[in-house]
């Protein structure tokens, strides 16, 4: 009998793992046996997410791997860290505020962010800039809908962020974030 280690997982394994990607698909193969028409174009949605997916995700990978290398963890403590004050409250809505790419991009480098050993606070205070505040976003809305409404909903948004981040850290009982760090620290990626 075989011996199926963490590097050679069973097929009951496997099939748990991917039970909602089978379910998907064996959904998605019956709706087209129903209504051909329907599941060319679910088809056609799951394709072209898939291509937006394979457009986006490589170079947030690369931008970890170049974090994780280049930014040495006493450097990131320093300025996001615990005792970062207000410039970690800044550089977190830098980095969330200039960052490209829809908002699944930003779980990575949060987790890149905690393992170098950021303050919670400004992990949410990146992910919230990154969902709301991005600069492409800005510039769009200020061209579409005019730039009364776009410095209003940033001005709106900014402390939003603040509150909702100070709010959560508040909340979230030490011990809790203290399991989340040692859970980052243990994965092997």
């Amino acid at each position: 009998m075989k011996n199926f280690s963490a590097k050679n997982p069973s097929m009951k394994t496997l099939l748990k793992r991917y039970r909602f990607f089978t379910i998907t698909l064996v959904a998605l193969g019956i709706l087209t046996a129903i209504d051909q028409k329907l599941g060319i174009e679910a088809i056609g949605v799951v394709g072209f997410s898939f291509r937006e997916m394979a457009m986006v995700i490589p170079p947030v990978f690369i931008l970890l791997g170049l974090l994780d290398v280049w930014v040495p963890k006493e450097t990131m403590v320093r300025y996001m860290g615990e005792d970062s004050g207000i410039k970690g409250i800044v550089l977190a809505f830098l980095l969330g505020s200039a960052a490209a790419g829809p908002l699944y991009g930003a779980f990575p480098i949060a987790l890149i962010l905690m393992k170098k050993g950021a303050k919670f606070s400004n992990i949410l205070i990146f992910i919230g800039a990154w969902s709301t505040t991005k600069i492409p976003m800005f510039l769009f809305e200020m061209t579409a809908l005019g730039s009364d409404f776009a410095i209003t909903r940033l001005l709106i948004n900014i402390p939003g962020i603040m509150i909702i981040s100070h709010l959560l850290d508040k909340f979230i009982v030490t011990k809790e974030k203290n399991n989340i760090y040692e859970n980052i620290k243990k994965m092997d990626y």
